[in-house]
């Protein structure tokens, strides 16, 4: 059975070609392999292999960016999702989508919930909420689960930049009013295995369909987690020119950007925890593995 997976090379989608490589024939085709901004290869891709579960990691991720690129992010956040979802339900097999805690609006300091009232702040959240709008829509059998503050001990993100700015640098401000759960793509990937688990042989979750919230416990700032990535580095023997004690936090106001970042980001897991009858690790554990596996590289 073919598990097609968007997205292959990203820091989720390789993750997910880890977890699912026992469960059936993983297809991953690079961005040379398929363009994903083009409709109809995409449809002549899904009709030529069949896959029998989709896994849509694939994103425009470049928050700033999609303020003057919105059909590009709308492409790939929404119309790709839509795409699939069509297929998926024509096909009678399931789409696992990765949607956004940018979805929200932002405000206050209560976790959200997954029937909150939505509201997104910029181009990216709004094209992440459509996808999740046009997959709801769709009648196809799907997981979409909502994540945040997504890193990996490999590719482009916070933790690797913190760790290469700690080398380089004795002091740096950073912003500590962005409150949410950094959430490793190893993590998002075991999630998802398991909501598999017992029915790997049909590909068929277990779950019901529906948006499920996947962060670890326990929220922290960004100023906050690159503090902890500081202490945890040095203990694990990396050679910093930073400590924690050198960092200073700063306001949003005081890094303009050109998307308008949430400052809550905190998500309730009480739905996924009870469908899956799991309790969720801390994010500071997660970091610490993560960690690991980035000094073992």
């Amino acid at each position: 059975m073919n598990i097609f997976i968007t997205g292959g090379n990203g820091q989720a989608g390789f993750e997910l070609q880890r977890q699912f490589a026992i469960f059936g024939n993983i297809l991953a085709p690079t961005r040379q392999e398929l363009d994903l901004t083009n409709a109809q290869a995409v449809d002549t891709y899904l009709a030529k292999h069949k896959p029998a579960l989709i896994l849509n990691a694939a994103a425009y991720t470049a928050v700033d960016k999609a303020e003057s690129e919105p059909e590009q992010a709308r492409r790939l956040n929404a119309e790709l999702p839509a795409q699939l979802a069509q297929y998926a339900a024509q096909q009678n097999i399931t789409l696992v989508h990765y949607s956004s805690d940018y979805v929200y609006p932002g405000n206050g300091e209560t976790p959200w919930q997954e029937d909150s009232p939505t509201g997104p702040l910029s181009i990216y959240g709004q094209t992440k909420l459509e996808g999740d709008n046009a997959i709801t829509e769709s009648g196809a059998n799907h997981l979409i689960f909502r994540t945040s503050w997504v890193y990996a001990a490999r590719g482009n993100n916070f933790m690797k930049t913190m760790l290469r700015l700690g080398r380089e640098r004795e002091a740096l401000s950073i912003v500590n009013d962005q409150i949410g759960a950094p959430t490793p793509a190893r993590l998002i990937a075991q999630v998802t295995a398991l909501a598999f688990t017992p029915h790997t042989s049909h590909l068929t979750p277990h779950l019901t369909s529906g948006i499920y919230h996947l962060a670890p416990h326990g929220e922290t700032s960004w100023h906050g987690f690159a503090c902890e990535i500081f202490s945890q580095a040095a203990k694990a023997g990396q050679e910093l020119a930073i400590t924690p004690e050198s960092t200073t936090g700063i306001p949003t106001a005081d890094y303009p950007t050109p998307a308008q970042r949430p400052l809550n980001s905190r998500m309730g897991l009480v739905n996924l925890e009870a469908a899956l009858g799991v309790t969720l690790p801390t994010w500071q554990q997660q970091l610490a593995l993560t960690l690991r596996e980035y000094c073992e590289e």
